[in-house]
């Protein structure tokens, strides 16, 4: 049978996600399972926002606000930039994609880490794009090769900040000095879902880089992690204007939907919300590191909910007898890890059953 999509799809491996937790219950008879495994926000909303999203239910026969209206007025007076500068996502990942979808032609390059997000390479072969991977550096961005990388068929090039599956960043000296290195006909892409974690210190704060006339950077942010709203996906962008105008010619027309845009205004107004669980990620953090240290476990510090673990031994075993305990983490090798985990911190209680698990399972092997 003669083929009908497009040639280069062939080459293209589908992201694969977990199975639903419903569904290990009843595969392994368990009444109990702990999900460590997608990055996800333990905390659930604060009732003001579930009050926000059954209230709004009673419209969900309209079609959503395309413009994502009180949305783009609320962010654009707590972030201080325009309404203009803003583009609206069914989660950060659709802003990658429709990045893509404005910037590319065919045969043009796109410059991704590796290993980092994988929709970054996914969606660019999708594309068409013909993707340059640049190692990480000792689990780091390094800026240096990527910089000398692009090429003059260089469109985009991808900055995870901090980086998923590591959890380690880019420095506010390090981000400065690699943007003056990019040409200005290429698109900087910062991601970074994990903002709300990984700031502070010597993080960039990037909201003033998006205006620069002489570069192209497009910063995208997300409601999905620290403001506990993965199920929704409501994502965002900060750009130039006329980026964003770009970016929304090719935007689907009701790409957000109602209950996400309630959800995601009624969490800007509960900071305490947020606040409460960025604490929870950092107080839980230095139990994890505490642990792995005690039984002398490599692990490469986070700025993110989550923290990436060198098992030293075959870690798809481990994740195996970790899942018949009912816990969930993620296994590494489909990121070319080999013989790695990366766990989400979660509740106390959450994260003291898998250290017991883990603990007994390891000294076992």
């Amino acid at each position: 049978m003669k083929k009908i999509w497009k040639k280069h799809l062939d080459e293209v491996k589908p992201y694969k996600p977990g199975k639903p937790i419903e569904e290990v219950k009843r595969e392994l008879g368990l009444e109990e399972v702990i999900k460590l495994a997608s990055n996800e926000n333990p905390l659930a909303p604060p009732e003001k926002v579930l009050r926000a999203i059954c209230e709004k239910a009673k419209d969900i026969n309209r079609y959503p606000d395309g413009g994502c209206f009180y949305l783009r007025k609320a962010l654009s007076k707590k972030l201080s930039v325009s309404e203009g500068s803003l583009v609206f996502g069914n989660g950060s990942d659709e802003l990658i994609l429709i990045a893509l979808r404005a910037f590319l032609e065919a045969g043009d390059e796109v410059v991704v880490a590796d290993p980092t997000f994988l929709i970054y390479h996914i969606a660019s072969m999708v594309k068409g794009a013909n993707v340059k991977v640049v190692p990480l550096k000792d689990f780091k961005y390094d800026l240096e090769a990527m910089a000398n990388a692009i090429t003059e068929k260089t469109k985009v090039v991808f900055i995870a900040n901090p980086d998923n599956p590591t959890g380690s960043y880019v420095t506010s000296e390090e981000l400065s000095s690699f943007i003056e290195k990019v040409p200005e006909g290429v698109a900087i892409f910062l991601d970074e879902a994990y903002y709300e974690y990984a700031r502070g210190g010597d993080y960039p704060e990037t909201l003033e880089l998006a205006g620069r006339e002489d570069k192209n950077i497009v910063i995208a942010r997300t409601f999905s992690k620290a403001y506990g709203l993965a199920g929704l996906r409501v994502g965002y962008g900060i750009m130039r204007e006329d980026i964003a105008e770009v970016l929304n010619k090719v935007r689907e027309p009701f790409n957000v939907n109602s209950l996400a845009q309630t959800a995601a205004l009624a969490a800007l107004e509960e900071e305490s919300y947020m606040k409460k669980s960025v604490e929870l990620v950092r107080e839980e953090g230095k139990k994890f590191y505490e642990f792995f240290d005690s039984l002398r476990v490599k692990y490469i510090p986070s700025r993110t909910n989550f923290i990436l673990i060198d098992t030293g031994k075959d870690a798809s075993k481990i994740f195996e007898s970790l899942l018949k305990e009912g816990i969930i983490v993620r296994e590494m090798s489909g990121w070319g890890l080999k013989g790695f985990m990366r766990v989400n911190i979660g509740l106390p209680e959450e994260n003291e059953a898998f250290f017991k698990a883990f603990e007994r399972i390891i000294k076992e092997r």
